[in-house]
Protein backbone atom coordinates (compact mmCIF):
# COMPACT_ATOMS: atom_id res chain seq x y z
CA UNK A 1 0.00 0.00 0.00
CA UNK A 2 1.47 3.34 -1.08
CA UNK A 3 2.41 5.68 1.76
CA UNK A 4 0.84 9.14 1.79
CA UNK A 5 3.33 11.88 2.58
CA UNK A 6 2.30 14.51 5.12
CA UNK A 7 3.64 18.06 4.87
CA UNK A 8 0.97 20.09 6.68
CA UNK A 9 -0.15 21.90 3.56
CA UNK A 10 -1.44 19.59 0.83
CA UNK A 11 -3.70 16.97 2.44
CA UNK A 12 -6.89 16.33 0.45
CA UNK A 13 -10.31 15.36 1.76
CA UNK A 14 -10.14 12.12 -0.18
CA UNK A 15 -6.78 11.26 1.40
CA UNK A 16 -8.30 11.81 4.84
CA UNK A 17 -10.96 9.21 4.08
CA UNK A 18 -8.42 6.84 2.55
CA UNK A 19 -6.19 6.95 5.62
CA UNK A 20 -9.12 6.81 8.04
CA UNK A 21 -11.05 3.98 6.38
CA UNK A 22 -8.52 1.99 4.33
CA UNK A 23 -5.68 2.55 6.82
CA UNK A 24 -3.20 3.77 4.26
CA UNK A 25 0.13 4.46 6.05
CA UNK A 26 1.59 7.97 6.31
CA UNK A 27 5.05 9.51 6.68
CA UNK A 28 6.41 13.01 7.22
CA UNK A 29 8.23 14.76 4.37
CA UNK A 30 11.85 15.84 4.85
CA UNK A 31 10.83 19.50 4.53
CA UNK A 32 8.21 19.02 7.23
CA UNK A 33 10.75 17.39 9.56
CA UNK A 34 13.10 20.34 9.11
CA UNK A 35 10.34 22.87 9.89
CA UNK A 36 9.26 20.99 13.01
CA UNK A 37 12.84 20.83 14.29
CA UNK A 38 13.45 24.52 13.60
CA UNK A 39 10.29 25.51 15.41
CA UNK A 40 11.19 23.38 18.42
CA UNK A 41 14.66 24.89 18.57
CA UNK A 42 13.11 28.34 18.78
CA UNK A 43 10.73 27.23 21.56
CA UNK A 44 13.68 25.93 23.58
CA UNK A 45 15.45 29.25 23.03
CA UNK A 46 12.43 31.23 24.28
CA UNK A 47 12.16 29.11 27.40
CA UNK A 48 15.89 29.34 28.09
CA UNK A 49 15.67 33.13 27.93
CA UNK A 50 12.83 33.09 30.45
CA UNK A 51 10.41 35.03 28.25
CA UNK A 52 6.81 35.23 29.49
CA UNK A 53 4.83 33.51 26.73
CA UNK A 54 1.28 32.16 26.97
CA UNK A 55 1.21 28.38 27.16
CA UNK A 56 4.98 28.05 27.33
CA UNK A 57 5.76 29.77 30.62
CA UNK A 58 2.25 30.68 31.82
CA UNK A 59 -0.92 28.85 32.76
CA UNK A 60 -3.88 28.44 30.43
CA UNK A 61 -7.17 30.27 29.93
CA UNK A 62 -7.95 32.39 32.98
CA UNK A 63 -4.58 31.32 34.44
CA UNK A 64 -2.70 33.02 31.59
CA UNK A 65 -1.50 35.64 34.09
CA UNK A 66 0.20 32.99 36.26
CA UNK A 67 3.90 32.58 35.44
CA UNK A 68 5.16 29.01 35.78
CA UNK A 69 8.63 28.32 37.25
CA UNK A 70 11.01 26.60 34.85
CA UNK A 71 11.15 23.40 36.90
CA UNK A 72 7.33 23.01 36.60
CA UNK A 73 6.92 23.66 32.87
CA UNK A 74 6.89 19.95 31.89
CA UNK A 75 4.46 19.20 34.74
CA UNK A 76 2.21 21.99 33.42
CA UNK A 77 1.88 20.25 30.04
CA UNK A 78 1.10 16.87 31.61
CA UNK A 79 -1.51 18.42 33.91
CA UNK A 80 -3.07 20.18 30.93
CA UNK A 81 -3.79 16.88 29.17
CA UNK A 82 -4.99 15.13 32.32
CA UNK A 83 -7.26 17.94 33.51
CA UNK A 84 -8.76 18.64 30.09
CA UNK A 85 -9.68 15.03 29.28
CA UNK A 86 -13.26 15.39 30.51
CA UNK A 87 -15.40 14.20 27.59
CA UNK A 88 -18.25 11.76 28.15
CA UNK A 89 -20.72 9.63 26.23
CA UNK A 90 -20.23 7.08 23.44
CA UNK A 91 -16.85 7.06 21.71
CA UNK A 92 -16.12 7.93 18.10
CA UNK A 93 -15.69 5.10 15.62
CA UNK A 94 -12.24 3.86 14.64
CA UNK A 95 -12.43 5.59 11.26
CA UNK A 96 -13.45 8.85 12.90
CA UNK A 97 -10.60 8.62 15.44
CA UNK A 98 -8.10 7.91 12.68
CA UNK A 99 -9.29 10.99 10.79
CA UNK A 100 -8.93 13.09 13.95
CA UNK A 101 -5.42 11.74 14.59
CA UNK A 102 -4.40 12.42 11.00
CA UNK A 103 -5.59 16.01 11.03
CA UNK A 104 -3.80 16.66 14.32
CA UNK A 105 -0.60 15.24 12.81
CA UNK A 106 -1.05 17.40 9.72
CA UNK A 107 -1.39 20.57 11.81
CA UNK A 108 1.70 19.75 13.87
CA UNK A 109 3.58 19.00 10.64
CA UNK A 110 3.23 22.64 9.57
CA UNK A 111 6.01 23.59 11.97
CA UNK A 112 4.21 26.33 13.89
CA UNK A 113 3.21 24.39 17.02
CA UNK A 114 6.52 23.85 18.80
CA UNK A 115 6.20 20.09 19.25
CA UNK A 116 9.31 17.91 19.34
CA UNK A 117 9.89 15.70 16.30
CA UNK A 118 10.02 12.53 18.43
CA UNK A 119 6.57 13.30 19.86
CA UNK A 120 5.11 13.88 16.42
CA UNK A 121 6.76 10.74 15.04
CA UNK A 122 5.27 8.71 17.89
CA UNK A 123 1.81 10.01 16.97
CA UNK A 124 2.47 9.02 13.35
CA UNK A 125 3.45 5.52 14.45
CA UNK A 126 0.35 5.21 16.62
CA UNK A 127 -1.76 5.89 13.53
CA UNK A 128 0.23 3.53 11.31
CA UNK A 129 0.24 0.69 13.85
CA UNK A 130 -3.41 1.08 14.78
CA UNK A 131 -3.28 2.46 18.32
CA UNK A 132 -6.59 4.32 18.37
CA UNK A 133 -7.37 6.44 21.46
CA UNK A 134 -10.90 6.18 22.82
CA UNK A 135 -12.42 9.64 22.37
CA UNK A 136 -15.87 10.27 23.88
CA UNK A 137 -18.20 12.33 21.71
CA UNK A 138 -19.42 15.00 24.12
CA UNK A 139 -17.51 17.65 26.01
CA UNK A 140 -16.30 20.29 23.55
CA UNK A 141 -17.76 23.74 22.95
CA UNK A 142 -15.56 24.30 19.90
CA UNK A 143 -13.93 27.50 21.13
CA UNK A 144 -10.31 26.76 22.03
CA UNK A 145 -10.81 24.13 19.41
CA UNK A 146 -11.74 20.69 20.68
CA UNK A 147 -9.76 20.81 23.93
CA UNK A 148 -11.38 17.92 25.75
CA UNK A 149 -11.64 15.28 22.99
CA UNK A 150 -8.15 16.11 21.75
CA UNK A 151 -6.88 15.61 25.31
CA UNK A 152 -8.37 12.10 25.20
CA UNK A 153 -6.46 11.61 21.95
CA UNK A 154 -3.22 12.58 23.70
CA UNK A 155 -3.67 10.36 26.78
CA UNK A 156 -2.44 7.06 25.23
CA UNK A 157 0.49 8.96 23.73
CA UNK A 158 1.67 9.60 27.30
CA UNK A 159 0.75 6.10 28.46
CA UNK A 160 -2.59 6.97 30.03
CA UNK A 161 -6.28 6.82 29.11
CA UNK A 162 -7.68 4.07 26.90
CA UNK A 163 -7.10 2.93 23.34
CA UNK A 164 -8.35 0.33 20.90
CA UNK A 165 -5.63 -1.91 19.47
CA UNK A 166 -6.35 -4.88 17.22
CA UNK A 167 -10.07 -4.63 18.10
CA UNK A 168 -9.41 -4.79 21.85
CA UNK A 169 -9.89 -1.91 24.30
CA UNK A 170 -6.83 -1.53 26.52
CA UNK A 171 -5.24 0.92 28.88
CA UNK A 172 -3.17 3.48 27.00
CA UNK A 173 0.15 2.16 28.30
CA UNK A 174 -0.72 -1.45 27.41
CA UNK A 175 -1.88 -0.49 23.91
CA UNK A 176 1.39 1.34 23.29
CA UNK A 177 3.39 -1.60 24.66
CA UNK A 178 1.65 -4.12 22.41
CA UNK A 179 2.25 -1.89 19.41
CA UNK A 180 5.95 -1.67 20.28
CA UNK A 181 5.81 2.03 21.11
CA UNK A 182 7.24 4.00 24.03
CA UNK A 183 4.97 6.58 25.69
CA UNK A 184 6.16 10.17 25.49
CA UNK A 185 7.18 12.43 28.38
CA UNK A 186 5.79 15.82 27.38
CA UNK A 187 8.06 18.84 27.23
CA UNK A 188 7.21 22.55 27.20
CA UNK A 189 4.35 23.59 24.86
CA UNK A 190 3.64 19.99 23.80
CA UNK A 191 0.45 19.48 25.76
CA UNK A 192 -1.03 22.63 24.27
CA UNK A 193 0.22 21.62 20.82
CA UNK A 194 -1.69 18.36 21.13
CA UNK A 195 -5.05 19.52 22.44
CA UNK A 196 -5.61 23.01 21.01
CA UNK A 197 -7.31 23.02 17.59
CA UNK A 198 -10.35 22.14 15.50
CA UNK A 199 -9.40 18.68 14.33
CA UNK A 200 -12.33 16.76 15.85
CA UNK A 201 -15.02 18.81 14.18
CA UNK A 202 -12.97 19.08 10.98
CA UNK A 203 -12.41 15.33 10.75
CA UNK A 204 -16.10 14.59 11.28
CA UNK A 205 -16.91 17.24 8.72
CA UNK A 206 -14.65 15.65 6.11
CA UNK A 207 -16.01 12.12 6.51
CA UNK A 208 -19.62 13.27 6.49
CA UNK A 209 -19.17 15.67 3.59
CA UNK A 210 -17.75 12.90 1.40
CA UNK A 211 -20.65 10.63 2.32
CA UNK A 212 -23.12 13.46 1.68
CA UNK A 213 -21.61 13.98 -1.78
CA UNK A 214 -22.19 10.30 -2.52
CA UNK A 215 -25.73 10.57 -1.18
CA UNK A 216 -26.41 13.33 -3.72
CA UNK A 217 -25.63 10.84 -6.48
CA UNK A 218 -27.71 8.15 -4.81
CA UNK A 219 -30.60 10.60 -4.52
CA UNK A 220 -30.50 11.21 -8.29
CA UNK A 221 -30.36 7.48 -9.09
CA UNK A 222 -33.21 6.62 -6.75
CA UNK A 223 -35.32 9.61 -7.80
CA UNK A 224 -34.98 8.51 -11.42
CA UNK A 225 -36.33 5.09 -10.45
CA UNK A 226 -39.27 6.70 -8.65
CA UNK A 227 -40.03 8.99 -11.61
CA UNK A 228 -40.09 6.05 -14.02
CA UNK A 229 -42.16 3.90 -11.66
CA UNK A 230 -44.72 6.71 -11.43
CA UNK A 231 -44.92 7.07 -15.23
CA UNK A 232 -43.39 10.52 -14.84
CA UNK A 233 -42.15 12.75 -17.59
CA UNK A 234 -38.52 13.69 -18.15
CA UNK A 235 -39.42 16.97 -19.85
CA UNK A 236 -38.64 18.90 -16.69
CA UNK A 237 -35.04 17.67 -16.86
CA UNK A 238 -34.39 19.15 -20.32
CA UNK A 239 -31.15 21.20 -20.25
CA UNK A 240 -33.00 24.08 -21.90
CA UNK A 241 -34.87 24.57 -18.62
CA UNK A 242 -31.79 24.53 -16.45
CA UNK A 243 -29.69 26.82 -18.62
CA UNK A 244 -32.13 29.57 -17.70
CA UNK A 245 -31.37 29.10 -14.00
CA UNK A 246 -27.73 28.05 -14.11
CA UNK A 247 -27.03 26.90 -10.59
CA UNK A 248 -24.26 24.28 -11.01
CA UNK A 249 -25.80 21.68 -8.71
CA UNK A 250 -29.21 21.93 -10.36
CA UNK A 251 -27.71 21.44 -13.82
CA UNK A 252 -25.71 18.42 -12.64
CA UNK A 253 -28.70 16.75 -11.00
CA UNK A 254 -30.92 17.34 -14.04
CA UNK A 255 -28.25 15.87 -16.31
CA UNK A 256 -28.02 12.81 -14.07
CA UNK A 257 -31.77 12.25 -14.14
CA UNK A 258 -31.85 12.60 -17.92
CA UNK A 259 -29.06 10.06 -18.34
CA UNK A 260 -30.64 7.60 -15.95
CA UNK A 261 -34.04 7.73 -17.67
CA UNK A 262 -32.67 7.58 -21.20
CA UNK A 263 -33.76 4.58 -23.29
CA UNK A 264 -36.41 3.48 -20.80
CA UNK A 265 -39.08 1.26 -22.44
CA UNK A 266 -41.35 2.06 -19.52
CA UNK A 267 -40.99 5.75 -20.23
CA UNK A 268 -41.71 5.17 -23.92
CA UNK A 269 -44.78 3.08 -23.09
CA UNK A 270 -46.69 6.14 -21.88
CA UNK A 271 -45.11 8.73 -24.18
CA UNK A 272 -48.46 10.05 -25.40
CA UNK A 273 -50.40 9.71 -22.15
CA UNK A 274 -51.04 13.45 -21.88
CA UNK A 275 -49.19 13.93 -18.61
CA UNK A 276 -47.84 17.48 -18.73
CA UNK A 277 -46.25 17.84 -15.32
CA UNK A 278 -45.60 15.79 -12.21
CA UNK A 279 -45.73 16.54 -8.50
CA UNK A 280 -42.97 18.77 -7.19
CA UNK A 281 -41.16 15.87 -5.49
CA UNK A 282 -40.53 14.44 -8.98
CA UNK A 283 -40.40 17.49 -11.21
CA UNK A 284 -38.33 19.62 -8.85
CA UNK A 285 -35.83 16.94 -7.85
CA UNK A 286 -32.98 18.73 -9.70
CA UNK A 287 -33.76 22.01 -7.98
CA UNK A 288 -33.83 20.44 -4.51
CA UNK A 289 -30.96 18.00 -4.99
CA UNK A 290 -29.00 20.72 -6.79
CA UNK A 291 -29.35 23.22 -3.95
CA UNK A 292 -27.93 20.57 -1.64
CA UNK A 293 -25.03 20.02 -4.02
CA UNK A 294 -24.21 23.73 -4.12
CA UNK A 295 -24.29 23.98 -0.32
CA UNK A 296 -21.94 21.01 -0.13
CA UNK A 297 -19.56 22.77 -2.51
CA UNK A 298 -19.31 25.65 -0.01
CA UNK A 299 -18.65 23.20 2.84
CA UNK A 300 -15.96 21.44 0.79
CA UNK A 301 -14.17 24.76 0.32
CA UNK A 302 -14.18 25.46 4.06
CA UNK A 303 -12.87 22.00 4.90
CA UNK A 304 -10.13 22.07 2.26
CA UNK A 305 -8.77 25.21 3.91
CA UNK A 306 -9.29 24.02 7.47
CA UNK A 307 -7.53 20.65 7.31
CA UNK A 308 -4.32 22.35 6.14
CA UNK A 309 -4.49 25.27 8.57
CA UNK A 310 -2.65 25.93 11.83
CA UNK A 311 -5.38 26.16 14.46
CA UNK A 312 -3.57 25.91 17.79
CA UNK A 313 -2.41 28.65 20.14
CA UNK A 314 0.00 30.27 20.54
CA UNK A 315 1.46 30.02 17.04
CA UNK A 316 5.22 30.08 16.68
CA UNK A 317 7.08 31.85 13.87
CA UNK A 318 10.77 30.99 14.14
CA UNK A 319 11.86 32.98 11.08
CA UNK A 320 10.19 36.13 12.44
CA UNK A 321 11.19 35.29 16.04
CA UNK A 322 7.61 35.70 17.21
CA UNK A 323 5.21 33.75 19.38
CA UNK A 324 1.69 35.09 18.81
CA UNK A 325 -1.41 34.28 20.83
CA UNK A 326 -4.33 34.52 18.42
CA UNK A 327 -7.68 32.87 17.80
CA UNK A 328 -7.28 30.35 14.97
CA UNK A 329 -8.61 27.67 17.31
CA UNK A 330 -12.11 29.17 17.23
CA UNK A 331 -14.45 26.77 15.46
CA UNK A 332 -16.90 29.28 13.95
CA UNK A 333 -15.96 28.67 10.27
CA UNK A 334 -16.57 24.96 10.79
CA UNK A 335 -19.66 25.37 12.94
CA UNK A 336 -21.37 27.43 10.25
CA UNK A 337 -20.30 25.02 7.52
CA UNK A 338 -21.31 21.85 9.35
CA UNK A 339 -24.70 23.26 10.32
CA UNK A 340 -25.20 24.19 6.67
CA UNK A 341 -24.22 20.69 5.65
CA UNK A 342 -26.75 19.14 8.02
CA UNK A 343 -29.54 21.40 6.74
CA UNK A 344 -28.65 20.79 3.11
CA UNK A 345 -28.31 17.02 3.22
CA UNK A 346 -31.48 16.65 5.32
CA UNK A 347 -33.45 17.96 2.33
CA UNK A 348 -32.50 14.88 0.31
CA UNK A 349 -34.45 12.77 2.79
CA UNK A 350 -37.34 15.21 3.01
CA UNK A 351 -38.10 15.12 -0.71
CA UNK A 352 -37.36 11.38 -0.86
CA UNK A 353 -40.10 10.63 1.65
CA UNK A 354 -42.55 12.65 -0.46
CA UNK A 355 -41.70 10.55 -3.52
CA UNK A 356 -42.52 7.50 -1.41
CA UNK A 357 -45.95 8.97 -0.75
CA UNK A 358 -46.49 9.34 -4.48
CA UNK A 359 -45.71 5.64 -5.03
CA UNK A 360 -47.71 4.28 -2.08
CA UNK A 361 -50.86 6.41 -2.12
CA UNK A 362 -53.45 4.87 -4.50
CA UNK A 363 -54.80 8.34 -5.24
CA UNK A 364 -51.41 9.37 -6.61
CA UNK A 365 -49.55 6.30 -7.88
CA UNK A 366 -51.20 5.97 -11.29
CA UNK A 367 -52.69 2.54 -11.12
CA UNK A 368 -50.46 0.74 -8.64
CA UNK A 369 -51.90 -1.13 -5.66
CA UNK A 370 -52.21 0.75 -2.37
CA UNK A 371 -48.84 0.63 -0.56
CA UNK A 372 -47.64 -1.66 -3.38
CA UNK A 373 -49.17 -4.64 -1.58
CA UNK A 374 -50.02 -7.66 -3.75
CA UNK A 375 -53.13 -8.32 -1.62
CA UNK A 376 -54.23 -4.96 -0.17
CA UNK A 377 -55.92 -5.41 3.16
CA UNK A 378 -54.41 -8.81 3.82
CA UNK A 379 -50.95 -7.37 3.24
CA UNK A 380 -49.78 -3.94 4.43
CA UNK A 381 -47.03 -3.77 1.85
CA UNK A 382 -44.76 -0.78 2.44
CA UNK A 383 -47.19 1.17 4.60
CA UNK A 384 -45.13 1.06 7.78
CA UNK A 385 -41.74 1.21 6.10
CA UNK A 386 -42.77 4.68 5.02
CA UNK A 387 -43.51 5.52 8.65
CA UNK A 388 -39.91 4.70 9.50
CA UNK A 389 -38.77 7.12 6.81
CA UNK A 390 -41.17 9.76 8.08
CA UNK A 391 -39.76 9.35 11.59
CA UNK A 392 -36.21 9.85 10.36
CA UNK A 393 -37.16 12.90 8.33
CA UNK A 394 -38.85 14.41 11.37
CA UNK A 395 -35.82 13.66 13.55
CA UNK A 396 -33.64 15.45 11.02
CA UNK A 397 -35.80 18.55 11.32
CA UNK A 398 -34.80 18.73 14.98
CA UNK A 399 -31.14 17.88 14.36
CA UNK A 400 -30.84 20.43 11.56
CA UNK A 401 -31.42 23.28 14.00
CA UNK A 402 -28.08 25.13 13.92
CA UNK A 403 -25.80 24.81 16.91
CA UNK A 404 -23.59 27.70 15.77
CA UNK A 405 -26.15 30.33 16.77
CA UNK A 406 -25.66 29.34 20.41
CA UNK A 407 -22.84 30.33 22.72
CA UNK A 408 -22.17 29.87 26.41
CA UNK A 409 -19.26 31.63 28.14
CA UNK A 410 -16.60 29.42 29.75
CA UNK A 411 -13.33 29.74 31.68
CA UNK A 412 -14.48 32.58 33.94
CA UNK A 413 -15.61 34.55 30.87
CA UNK A 414 -12.17 34.46 29.27
CA UNK A 415 -13.70 32.32 26.54
CA UNK A 416 -16.83 34.43 26.26
CA UNK A 417 -17.94 33.40 22.76
CA UNK A 418 -17.81 29.77 21.68
CA UNK A 419 -18.77 28.13 18.38
CA UNK A 420 -20.47 24.91 19.49
CA UNK A 421 -18.94 23.40 16.35
CA UNK A 422 -18.49 20.01 17.99
CA UNK A 423 -22.25 19.91 18.59
CA UNK A 424 -22.75 20.74 14.91
CA UNK A 425 -20.44 17.86 13.99
CA UNK A 426 -22.07 15.32 16.29
CA UNK A 427 -25.56 16.18 15.03
CA UNK A 428 -24.32 15.92 11.47
CA UNK A 429 -23.27 12.29 11.95
CA UNK A 430 -26.85 11.31 12.77
CA UNK A 431 -28.38 13.45 10.03
CA UNK A 432 -26.22 11.83 7.35
CA UNK A 433 -27.03 8.35 8.66
CA UNK A 434 -30.74 9.15 8.66
CA UNK A 435 -30.59 10.43 5.08
CA UNK A 436 -28.83 7.28 3.91
CA UNK A 437 -31.50 5.17 5.60
CA UNK A 438 -34.38 7.15 4.07
CA UNK A 439 -32.90 6.87 0.58
CA UNK A 440 -32.47 3.12 1.08
CA UNK A 441 -36.17 2.85 1.91
CA UNK A 442 -37.10 4.84 -1.19
CA UNK A 443 -34.96 2.47 -3.24
CA UNK A 444 -36.90 -0.49 -1.82
CA UNK A 445 -40.20 1.10 -2.75
CA UNK A 446 -39.08 2.25 -6.21
CA UNK A 447 -37.80 -1.23 -7.10
CA UNK A 448 -41.12 -2.79 -6.02
CA UNK A 449 -43.09 -0.24 -8.04
CA UNK A 450 -40.90 -0.81 -11.11
CA UNK A 451 -41.42 -4.58 -10.79
CA UNK A 452 -45.17 -4.10 -10.59
CA UNK A 453 -45.22 -2.10 -13.83
CA UNK A 454 -44.07 -5.17 -15.70
CA UNK A 455 -42.17 -3.16 -18.34
CA UNK A 456 -38.40 -2.66 -18.11
CA UNK A 457 -36.96 0.67 -17.09
CA UNK A 458 -33.78 2.14 -18.54
CA UNK A 459 -30.66 -0.07 -18.87
CA UNK A 460 -28.96 1.73 -15.97
CA UNK A 461 -31.93 1.51 -13.63
CA UNK A 462 -32.52 -2.12 -14.54
CA UNK A 463 -28.95 -2.91 -13.51
CA UNK A 464 -29.49 -1.13 -10.22
CA UNK A 465 -32.72 -3.04 -9.63
CA UNK A 466 -31.08 -6.37 -10.48
CA UNK A 467 -28.28 -5.65 -8.00
CA UNK A 468 -30.82 -4.66 -5.36
CA UNK A 469 -32.78 -7.87 -5.89
CA UNK A 470 -29.68 -9.87 -4.97
CA UNK A 471 -30.06 -8.46 -1.45
CA UNK A 472 -33.80 -7.85 -1.19
CA UNK A 473 -36.31 -10.02 -3.13
CA UNK A 474 -39.53 -8.53 -4.46
CA UNK A 475 -42.39 -8.44 -1.93
CA UNK A 476 -44.97 -11.08 -2.82
CA UNK A 477 -46.67 -11.06 0.56
CA UNK A 478 -45.94 -9.48 3.92
CA UNK A 479 -42.79 -10.70 5.65
CA UNK A 480 -40.68 -9.45 8.53
CA UNK A 481 -39.55 -6.10 7.20
CA UNK A 482 -36.48 -5.02 9.16
CA UNK A 483 -33.99 -7.48 7.60
CA UNK A 484 -34.87 -6.09 4.17
CA UNK A 485 -34.46 -2.52 5.38
CA UNK A 486 -31.06 -3.39 6.86
CA UNK A 487 -30.00 -5.09 3.64
CA UNK A 488 -31.03 -2.04 1.60
CA UNK A 489 -29.07 0.27 3.91
CA UNK A 490 -25.99 -1.97 3.73
CA UNK A 491 -26.14 -2.00 -0.05
CA UNK A 492 -26.33 1.77 -0.18
CA UNK A 493 -23.42 2.11 2.24
CA UNK A 494 -21.27 -0.29 0.21
CA UNK A 495 -20.99 1.91 -2.87
CA UNK A 496 -21.94 -0.97 -5.16
CA UNK A 497 -24.91 0.85 -6.67
CA UNK A 498 -22.75 3.70 -7.96
CA UNK A 499 -20.35 1.14 -9.40
CA UNK A 500 -23.26 -0.53 -11.19
CA UNK A 501 -24.39 2.78 -12.67
CA UNK A 502 -20.85 3.41 -13.92
CA UNK A 503 -20.74 -0.09 -15.40
CA UNK A 504 -23.88 0.81 -17.37
CA UNK A 505 -21.93 3.59 -19.07
CA UNK A 506 -23.50 6.42 -17.06
CA UNK A 507 -21.05 9.02 -15.73
CA UNK A 508 -22.82 10.73 -12.86
CA UNK A 509 -21.93 14.30 -12.03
Amino acid sequence: MQTIMIDGNSLSLEQVEQIAVKRTPIALTDECVAKVQACRAYVDEVIERGDVVYGLTTGFGKFSTVTIPADHIAELQLNLIRSHATSIGPVYSTAQVRAIMLLRINVLAKGHSGIRLQTLQTLVEMLNRGVHPLIPMRGSVGASGDLSPLSHLALPLIGEGEAEYEKEVLGGAEAMLRAGLEPVRLAAKEGLALNNGTQVMAALGVLNLLEAERLCKYADVIAAGSVDALLGTARAFDPLVHKLRPHPGQAASAANLSQLLDQSPLRESHKNCGNVQDAYSLRCSPQVHGATRDALAYVRGVLEIEINSATDNPLIFPAEEKVISGGNFHGQPLALALDTLAIAVAELASISERRMEQMLNPALNRGLNPFLAKRPGIDSGFMIVQLTAASLVSENKVLAHPACVDSIPTSANQEDHVSMGSVSANKLIQVVENVRNVLAIELMIACQALDLRGIPSSPGLERVKALFRQSVPALQEDRTAYPNVRAAISLLASGAILEEVTAAGIDLY
